[in-house]
């Protein structure tokens, strides 16, 4: 079966961007050798621009072949024009307020989130799911999250949004790898204990 993973950024006191929202500080730590472990490593989950800014928007999938979104993360982008982030995988956003989708590649889902996943997690494929956010959808999903990459940047908002907004139970991952960069940001991927 497919695994479901948040990948996600976030401070160092957990929060995936200000009260607003905004993450765009986090931007400062996205220097050369962390954008090279990224292109290198998880370049499934850059966006169809930034893969084609760094040059690699031809490669094969590595992990994923699907990506999984919130409404806000999605209008990101959508403010920038871009309808379509991540064109190299099957795109999906989950949103009630959106009835129609802007672009042919993305799907909305409007209906039962949980389903989808499941429907999405059983199907056939050597690829896992990106979920990219936010926070509300992985609120949602989280029993449905097998895996947590965290990018957590050294900088503290103090308040903003958590990485999952919802009422949760005590869900317990264990520690896999941690890789350190010299700007003081560093990846850690938990798996979820069984």
């Amino acid at each position: 079966m497919r695994k479901l993973t948040y990948f996600v950024a976030c401070s160092l006191d957990g929060f995936i961007g200000d009260p607003s929202g905004d993450a765009s500080a986090m931007f400062a730590y996205l220097d050369e050798e962390f954008i090279g472990y990224l292109a290198a490593e998880h370049p499934d989950t850059l966006s169809a621009p930034g893969r084609k800014a760094l040059g690699i928007d031809g490669l094969p999938l590595k992990r994923f072949d699907t990506v999984l979104q919130g409404r806000a993360s999605y209008e990101v982008g959508l403010r920038e024009g871009v309808t379509s982030p991540y064109a190299h995988l099957r795109e999906y956003v989950a949103s009630r307020s959106i009835t129609e989708s802007p672009d042919p590649h993305v799907e909305i889902v409007s209906g039962d989130l949980v389903a989808k996943v499941r429907e999405l997690k059983a199907e056939d494929s050597p690829f896992d799911i990106y979920l990219c956010g936010g926070s509300t959808v992985a609120g949602e999903l989280l029993d449905e999250i097998d895996e947590l990459v965290v990018k957590t940047y050294p900088m503290v908002y103090g308040s903003g949004m958590p990485m999952f907004a919802a009422e949760v139970s005590l869900t317990e991952f264990t520690l896999g790898e941690v890789r350190t960069f010299g700007n003081g940001a560093l990846v850690r991927t938990y798996r979820r204990k069984r």
